[in-house]
């Protein structure tokens, strides 16, 4: 039998629907690895084996086999996003473990595209902090298992990387895609608001949050942000489907090396956090982008947002207070110090983070820069991530400190506007490093054009070396 983990998702789905692989062969096969290696990674909460298996089989005796994006793949969902009969818990042990009744909008898109749901990933609690450990369990990276997965969607993450799904879903409210993304060698893409149903906890943190997929190749997280965005997919047509995001019109002129518009790219090194400077693994690999791209005929200068100074505190009022939101209702007594102190500094915001425009400034004051470069290079993190330690036994200031290596993200959910993470180059410890890219809305086509150009120039190995 063929070792199916590791493969991509549009291989896995290529091979079921030319009958090459059933579905259940493939299932069983990711079940085994998950068995073999999770309780090194920590990345899953919950596994649906038995469920898992069986849904298998209805997909494999499906009409229409030969349609479906996803014949086959098996996928892991973050546990803050509901699956028929499986409880959602955030982490947390003040939440209810009651099965839910029917499927969030973005599984159910991925079961009807053929996928199975293989289990639910960790989180930290309410998927608040950048690192992923709870009552729950400790996510960590398989590249390097002293450190963290990342977070929130550190678990979704962890099983991508270590093989055990070829695709996983998450969501990101202040880089909670991107963040373990990098940390784990991944391509993601939070996608600008309203691009992909979001619906996460109470109000997605005022507007912050997305759903998005995380991969291992560019090809499989085109293809799975075509299944949750609702496009029909054509698996007969060779290379990938496209996204329903119009890619935004060129201000150069020509084409680059492969055919695709010549983009004009800001690359910048500032933080957007003062105080945190980017270190110089992640400098380095933002220069070797840009000269990789400036190579391949894309037009590309140094050029800084204007990141106001206030950009901190808007960014921890909108934290904070997405947080107060999502406690509201829990018994305080089975929530982590480090969120009940969250949330209560949030409560303190909540008021006027509803009623303010502070977002809206910041759009205003970034418009411009973003009328003159169609997308802006950044590093993905500021250095690499911390240990992986029960940080959720640990005091709020503890954790806030430790999520300083992760300034580049906020600002883009703040605006709504659509980024990723790409894997480029590696850290001297030799886990992954990662770059972000950044557009103007509706750009998700155009960044995804770059990743893929990146991708061919600078190939990166998708799964971590675990035996």
């Amino acid at each position: 039998m063929t070792d199916w983990a590791g493969r991509s998702a549009a291989e896995i789905a290529a091979a079921v629907r030319e009958k090459r692989a059933t579905p259940r062969e493939v299932v069983a096969r990711h079940l085994a690895r998950i068995e073999r290696l999770d309780g090194r990674i920590g990345a899953f909460r919950a596994v649906r084996a038995e469920a898992a298996l069986r849904e298998a089989d209805e997909v494999g005796a499906r009409s229409g086999l030969d349609r479906l994006p996803l014949a086959g793949v098996p996928v892991a969902v973050k546990d803050n996003l509901a699956v028929r009969g499986e409880s959602s818990r955030l982490g947390s042990a003040a939440t209810p473990d009651t099965p839910a009744a029917h499927d969030h909008v973005t599984v159910a898109r991925l079961r009807a595209a053929g996928a199975v749901v293989v289990g639910l990933t960790n989180v930290p609690e309410l998927c608040v902090f950048g690192t992923t450990e709870s009552v729950h369990g400790t996510a960590r990276n398989p590249w390097d298992t002293t450190r963290t997965a990342g977070g929130s969607s550190g678990g979704s993450a962890a099983a991508v990387a270590a093989g055990m799904v070829p695709l996983a879903l998450g969501n990101d409210g202040m880089g909670s895609l991107r963040i373990p993304a990098a940390h784990c060698g991944l391509v993601t893409i939070k996608p600008g608001r309203g691009v992909v149903p979001a619906g996460i906890g109470h109000g997605d943190w005022f507007g912050l949050s997305e759903n998005g997929p995380l991969a291992t190749t560019v090809q499989d997280v085109r293809l799975m942000l075509a299944v949750l965005t609702g496009t029909e997919a054509a698996p007969d047509v060779p290379g990938t489907p496209e996204t329903p995001m119009a890619p935004m019109a060129s201000e150069t002129s020509g084409t680059c090396e492969a055919g695709a518009p010549a983009r004009t790219v800001a690359a910048s090194l500032r933080s957007p956090l003062t105080g945190v400077t980017v270190t110089r693994p992640y400098a380095v690999a933002v220069r070797d982008a840009a000269r990789l791209l400036a190579g391949a005929g894309h037009r590309v200068r140094r050029a800084d947002p204007p990141y106001p100074a206030s950009l901190g505190l808007t960014a921890v009022r909108h934290w904070t207070a997405g947080t107060a939101v999502d406690a509201a209702g829990l018994d305080p007594r089975l929530l982590a110090r480090r969120t009940r102190v969250h949330a209560a500094v949030g409560r303190r915001f909540e008021r006027g983070v509803r009623t303010g425009d502070a977002r809206e400034r910041l759009r205003e004051r970034m418009a411009p820069f973003f009328a003159e470069h169609e997308v802006l290079l950044t590093a993905a993190l500021a250095r690499r991530g911390p240990r992986a330690e029960p940080w959720h036994e640990r005091g709020w200031l503890r954790n806030l400190l430790a999520n300083t290596c992760t300034p580049m993200t906020p600002p883009w959910n703040l605006t709504g506007w659509p980024a990723m993470s790409v894997p480029f180059g590696t850290l001297p410890s030799g886990a992954p490093c990662a770059v972000q890219l950044v557009g103007r809305p509706g750009s998700e086509a155009a960044l995804l054009d770059l990743a893929g150009q990146l991708e061919r120039l600078r190939p990166w190995r998708r799964t971590a070396p675990l035996t």
